[in-house]
C-alpha cells in the first residue's frame, strides 16, 4: 500500500507512476535539456559502460535520487535550486525512471518527468553519446 492506495503489481505500480506525467521522446528530452531540465541518468556503471553516456547527464544511484535533486535536503547537489525545475530522468528502457520521476513528483518535484524507451530509445533514435567523462553525483 502506497499513501493510501492498493496496488496490485508491478505493472499496477507502473501505470499508477505514469499517470498524469507526461513522458518524453528523445527528441523532446534532448530539447528540454538544451532549454535548462536536468537530465539523470540513474543507470547502472555496468549499463552505462555498455550503451554509453549522454551529453549533459547528471549521474545519480537511485538510492539517494531523493535526497540528492530536492531543493530543501542538506544533500541537494547544486542544481537542485527549485521545485519548479524541470528534471528528466533516464533509466536503460524507462521503466525505473517512471517510477523515480513519479517518486520526484510526490515530494513536490512537479515537473518531472522521464525519457519514455530509455537509453535504448534515445540510441535508437540516433543521438549522439558523450565522449567526456560522466558527470558522477555521490
Amino acid at each position: 500500500m502506497i499513501i493510501g492506495m492498493t496496488i496490485t503489481g508491478v505493472d499496477a505500480l507502473l501505470e499508477q507512476a505514469r499517470t498524469g506525467m507526461r513522458r518524453l521522446d528523445p527528441h523532446e528530452t534532448r530539447a528540454a535539456v538544451a532549454a535548462g531540465a536536468l537530465l539523470i541518468d540513474t543507470r547502472t556503471d555496468r549499463q552505462r559502460a555498455v550503451q554509453g553516456d549522454l551529453p549533459g547527464a547528471i549521474v545519480i544511484d537511485r538510492t539517494v535520487l531523493e535526497w540528492r535533486l530536492d531543493p530543501r535536503s542538506a544533500n541537494r547537489i547544486p542544481e537542485a535550486t527549485g521545485l519548479d525545475r524541470q528534471i528528466v530522468v533516464v533509466c536503460r528502457q524507462g521503466y525505473s525512471s517512471s517510477l523515480a520521476a513519479a517518486s520526484l513528483r510526490a515530494i513536490g518535484l512537479h515537473r518531472a518527468t522521464d525519457l519514455a524507451g530509455g537509453v535504448e530509445a534515445w540510441l535508437t533514435a540516433g543521438l549522439p553519446t558523450s565522449a567526456g567523462p560522466p558527470d558522477v553525483r555521490e
